[in-house]
């Protein structure tokens, strides 16, 4: 069995990572979570890559969260991106690979429909215009909208920035000509989710080794 010291090197990423009990770390991981607070935002947002315990990716979160999930030793980190979180205790490699500890059984149905996954699905980018934008800078638009007894689905929301959701109203898109979806919208399924996966860490690669792991998928 591996020591408390040992476990803790292991959980804060950091193999040069101070002496403490559990204890210690608990207040290691509230300090980090009061420094987070005011890091740099870009940095936060980064995306992390999520594994199962099996190394099979899984999804997709924000450095923030990838960073609370290994402090309380829910994940470890198995790539770093370079960046270094400076603490009151410690100095922390931010992750860019983050693995389960424990296997989660992930059922294969589409996801919970909200603005998180709507953004996602749509890669943040407007789907009129194409603009890519932070999801501050972004809107849901109903294609159909509701006071034209447009539902809220996933086939009917997609992102949108300010500009066009104004510029849009309440018109339905055949009334305009001037705008149109660059896709159609979908539910957000499981190929979803690995095809985004995929497409966001292609030109990376300590994501590659882990999303291409599959006989012919690097091809």
């Amino acid at each position: 069995m591996q020591s408390a010291k040992t476990r803790k090197q292991r959980l804060t990423g950091n193999r040069h990572a101070g002496h403490g009990s559990s204890h210690a770390s608990g207040r290691l991981v509230s300090d980090v979570d009061v420094r987070i607070g005011v890091f740099r935002q870009p940095a936060m947002q980064t995306p992390v890559l999520v594994l199962n315990a099996s190394y099979e990716p899984i999804n997709i979160c924000g450095a923030r969260r990838a960073l609370v999930l290994v402090l309380k030793g829910v994940a470890r980190t198995e790539e770093e991106q370079g960046a270094i979180l400076h603490a009151a205790r410690v100095n922390i490699a931010m992750p860019s690979v983050i693995r389960l500890l424990e296997y989660r059984r992930i059922p294969h149905q589409t996801r919970a429909l909200s603005r998180k996954n709507i953004l996602l699905r749509d890669r943040n980018s407007c789907q009129y215009c194409s603009a890519v934008l932070t999801a501050g800078e972004l809107t849901l638009d109903h294609v159909i909208p509701r006071s034209r007894g447009g539902l809220s689905t996933w086939e009917n929301l997609v992102a949108c920035c300010h500009d066009c959701n104004r510029r849009k109203g309440n018109q339905l898109l055949h009334e305009l000509t001037d705008m149109k979806l660059q896709r159609e919208p979908r539910p957000f399924s499981l190929h979803t989710s690995r095809h985004i996966m995929r497409m966001i860490g292609s030109a990376d690669a300590a994501w590659r080794k882990y999303l291409y792991f599959e006989a012919g998928d690097a091809a």
